[in-house]
């Protein structure tokens, strides 16, 4: 893959760079989806006690991500700065996929816990190991405004499909494990083998064929420290900080806690309940995810083209203004209502589409203002603290979520037992979380995006200056 420094990647290019997202988003998907209820129902913590595991990776990610941020900037080989991380990790990534589901059967809460807690590292270090450098050679790869968008759509795509792939192929795998006389935890590694091996393939072929560019800049360094001083000085970054937390944690705590809203609220605690669809039994979180997903997939054009005609924030202000409507619309479903629930997942898939596409097309052109401020490239450092942020709030909503549940009374059902009721308060507290609590921190990101300085206008002045100076 040859890097472009203004003009068109090829197609095939754009494929191969996009498809690394295959392996890092389906992680992250079936880490949010289905790690809550895995600790609270399948490995039987107490929410809250299991919300400390989640507390601890915070404050790893808090460590691991600037660093490997920070190293793949520093790396000087002759494969470049990004690619070695990518052939040495890419296998390694794909078989903490089976440690995070491999709990034990033990008795002890506090053993369980520091199982769960260890593995959760592993896999998280792991996944900054290659998604970071992978996120971080966006920016190398192309510096035409609208061609990152282009680059970051193919790697949405990818994105969505594995997140798609994961929310229907999840449940069914699950069921056919226990239908076959396994558990619930077996079905979960099956399907970590499955997606950990299929996941791994795309970051390696990545390593092997990309080709990065190098400008002096780049050898330029400086302390740590500074670095990290250096990179919230970049007023553009913030602004983009603000709306990666407030995007993710908004997205997280629907996708975190709507497994809970469909089993406890829409099934009434029937854990066999199933959505016909398409000729098909479907369980309800692949009913409702494979949908969302699916809609979130088709409109990415869409989104590509209205940032084209317009701009990138006026498009993600305009998908963000959408989800929020459609988000309080989700208080109204009442039991049962499984027509409506789809109905409404289908237009959240239009919003969650803006969200996943447009962020990190607007965070490729912080780089350039770093560059012109500074004279060096530090993508490293930006997307290191990027990923940092994107976990730390994943992390943090499984964290705040269990423990707001544990403490409106909910409890793990029975081991066999398949039809099982929670509180009103539970129940309460469940629909809060999905409707409201997220269309409030989804207000947030439009401000943000309105109040974001880098617009098409700016940033073409930005790469004119930086041309003058090259050719000096």
């Amino acid at each position: 893959m040859k890097p472009s420094s203004k003009g068109s990647l090829s197609f095939w290019s754009k494929l191969l760079y996009g498809s690394g997202d295959w392996g890092i988003s389906s992680m992250g998907m079936m880490r949010a989806i289905f790690y809550a209820i895995y600790l609270t129902d399948v490995v039987r913590l107490e929410p809250r006690l299991a919300s400390f595991g989640a507390l601890v990776g915070i404050l790893w990610d808090a460590i691991n991500d600037p660093i490997v941020g920070i190293l793949s900037d520093r790396l000087h080989t002759r494969w470049g700065r990004r690619r070695p991380f990518l052939l040495w990790f890419a296998i390694p990534f794909g078989l903490s996929f089976i440690t995070l589901w491999s709990a034990p059967n033990w008795e002890s809460q506090t053993a369980l816990l520091i199982y769960v807690t260890l593995s959760f590292m592993l896999a998280d270090t792991l996944l900054t190991l290659v998604a970071v450098p992978l996120a971080s050679l966006t920016p190398e790869l192309t510096q035409d405004y609208d061609e990152r968008t282009t680059l970051t759509s193919f790697r949405s795509f990818f994105q969505l499909t594995g997140a798609l792939a994961v929310a229907i192929a999840a449940p069914a795998l699950v069921d056919m494990v226990l239908a076959s006389g396994g558990t619930q935890q077996q079905g979960f590694m099956l399907v970590g083998a499955i997606f950990g091996g299929i996941g791994a393939i795309p970051l390696l072929l990545i390593g092997l064929f990309v080709r990065e560019r190098s400008t002096p800049e780049q050898t330029q360094s400086i302390p740590v420290r500074e670095t990290l001083q250096a990179a919230w000085q970049n007023i553009p970054f913030r602004y983009m900080v603000g709306i990666h937390v407030l995007n993710w944690s908004a997205l997280d705590m629907i996708v975190v806690i709507f497994p809970y809203f469909l089993l406890y609220w829409v099934a009434e605690g029937n854990q066999l309940a199933f959505i016909p669809l398409f000729g098909f039994e479907l369980a309800y979180e692949s009913a409702v995810f494979g949908i969302l997903m699916s809609v979130c997939i088709l409109f990415i054009p869409f989104w590509r083209w209205l940032a084209r005609r317009r701009n990138k924030q006026e498009a993600y202000m305009l998908g963000m203004s959408f989800w929020v409507l459609v988000q309080l619309m989700l208080f109204t479903i009442q039991p049962g209502q499984t027509t409506y629930l789809l109905t409404l997942a289908a237009l959240a898939g239009i919003g969650v589409s803006a969200a996943y596409t447009l962020p990190d097309s607007m965070f490729a052109d912080v780089i350039e203002w770093d560059e012109l401020r500074t004279r060096r490239r530090q993508e490293g450092i930006f997307y290191g603290t990027r990923t940092l942020i994107r976990k730390l709030t994943g992390a943090l909503i499984i964290f705040v979520t269990l423990q707001l549940l544990g403490s409106a009374g909910y409890l793990s059902p029975p081991v066999g037992v398949t039809q099982y009721a929670q509180t009103d308060s539970v129940l309460r507290m469940i629909r809060l979380l999905v409707s409201p609590f997220g269309a409030a921190i989804l207000c947030g990101t439009i401000i943000l995006a309105w109040l974001f300085p880098l617009t098409r206008e700016k940033y073409a002045r930005i790469q004119k200056l930086l041309e003058q100076r090259r050719a000096r």
